[in-house]
């Protein structure tokens, strides 16, 4: 089990601020985690492959298409306040 002290040294390097009731929560919430983790840890996976999913996903893309006639750059830059040399003009950063 996860001790007190233990969620505090944490919580400080994460730089949260946690109510003492919400410490209390963590304790049980991350022993619980820990205890899976360890129920895990004991399993015996000799012959089991490595997976990223549980289950098989197969072509989940959908398909290509044809590509289309892009707009001219003229009429895209018809509408633009201040084109630059073919190009969209943006203003640049501010310095601070």
């Amino acid at each position: 089990m996860i001790e007190r002290e233990q969620v505090l040294h944490v919580a400080k390097l994460a730089r949260l601020r946690l109510t003492d009731a919400e410490v209390e929560v963590m304790v049980g919430e991350l022993s619980g985690i820990l205890g899976h983790v360890d129920r895990i840890g004991n399993l015996d996976l000799d012959g089991v492959e490595p997976t990223s999913h549980v289950v098989a996903l197969e072509n989940v893309l959908r398909s290509d298409e044809a590509p289309w006639q892009s707009l001219p750059r003229d009429v895209a830059l018809s509408q633009a306040p201040e084109p630059l040399d073919g190009a969209f003009r943006v203003p640049s950063p501010q310095a601070e």
